[in-house]
């Protein structure tokens, strides 16, 4: 019981319903929300009953066929999506779960509109589904980098030039109208915004530089990006603005603290799992009939072998 208090307090703690009034700087990326650093043994308590807890949900989940469950990760580099999503679902059945990482959109992706490539990847009854960036590059990355809209060759008109700004509230428009859409029909969607601090950010890089065996997740691009810093935080606080509703929330995890953002983010996911208020698909009379007699003949094979 008193697990179970403490997840459900971290599961709301940081969630965003409502974004008018949300502003980046209340929360603070080294926040452990009232836990110690040095407890380590009663946070790995706490994240190894919610993830027992995840397991036991999504299989239920698997069973029902009815809901699925969407969970979106957006970070600056180094905030630790990857860990995050390979320690929260550790438990979780692989043939009820999906990863998609979105990287630069390829040739084909921007034949089609923004939404196509991670639409085609929403999960399928039953099943939870994680992308590893999102549509929601489209209002970060594409925002920095105004250029990489041009690739996009959009038909003239349907950028308005006289506010330059029009073309990102359209899309918050669009996005908030998709995940309306799916949560509609069944998709339940928990958006996670894994937020790092810049000092945290710089000490994962060189830590990255410094130990060989982590030397692969560098990037020079990473130290470029870096440079727009302060863009991408004011992007992220207008976009958590526009989008952020009660269906469809954004959970804003302080990720200085790896334990701790893991912590958040599975008791997240369980929460929305109970939510769906699942449940074993009820056998019908014919189907326990079918049971008992499949019981007799084996029992009678059985005997007959003895």
């Amino acid at each position: 019981m008193k697990h179970e208090k403490k997840l459900h307090s971290l599961a709301t703690l940081y969630r965003i319903d409502h974004g008018k009034n949300f502003r980046l700087k209340d929360i603070d990326p080294a926040d452990t929300g009232g836990l110690s650093k040095e407890s380590k043994e009663e946070s790995d308590l706490l994240l190894l009953h919610s993830t027992q807890q995840l397991a036991e949900l999504q299989d239920k989940l698997y069973a029902q066929n009815r809901w699925a469950l969407l969970l979106i990760f957006q970070a600056m580099d180094a905030a630790g999506k990857d860990g995050t999503i390979k320690h929260v679902m550790s438990g979780v059945n692989p043939e009820g779960c999906q990863v998609f990482s979105f990287k630069s959109p390829s040739v084909e992706e921007l034949d089609h509109d923004y939404l196509w490539r991670t639409t085609k990847c929403m999960p399928a009854r039953g099943r939870i589904g994680i992308f590893n960036r999102s549509y929601y590059e489209e209002v970060l990355v594409v925002r920095v980098h105004p250029e990489m809209l041009e690739a996009e060759r959009l038909p003239e008109g349907c950028i308005k030039k006289g506010n330059k700004d029009d073309i990102w509230k359209q899309r918050f428009e669009d996005i908030s109208a998709f995940e309306r859409y799916a949560t509609r029909n069944g998709t339940a969607i928990r958006k996670f915004f894994l937020h790092l601090s810049k000092e945290e950010q710089k000490r994962r890089f060189l830590a990255r530089l410094d130990e060989p065996e982590k030397n692969w997740k560098f990037s020079d691009s990473d130290v470029r990006e870096r440079s727009f810093w302060n863009d991408y935080q004011r992007n992220y606080e207008e976009m958590i603005r526009h989008t952020s509703c009660k269906d469809a929330p954004w959970i804003v995890v302080p990720a200085d603290n790896k334990w701790f953002a893991r912590l958040v983010v599975s008791s997240v996911i369980v929460q929305a799992l109970e939510e769906m208020k699942l449940t074993y698909p009820e056998v019908s009379s014919e189907k326990r009939r079918a049971l008992a007699a499949a019981r007799q003949e084996l029992e009678g094979k059985v005997k007959a072998k003895k």
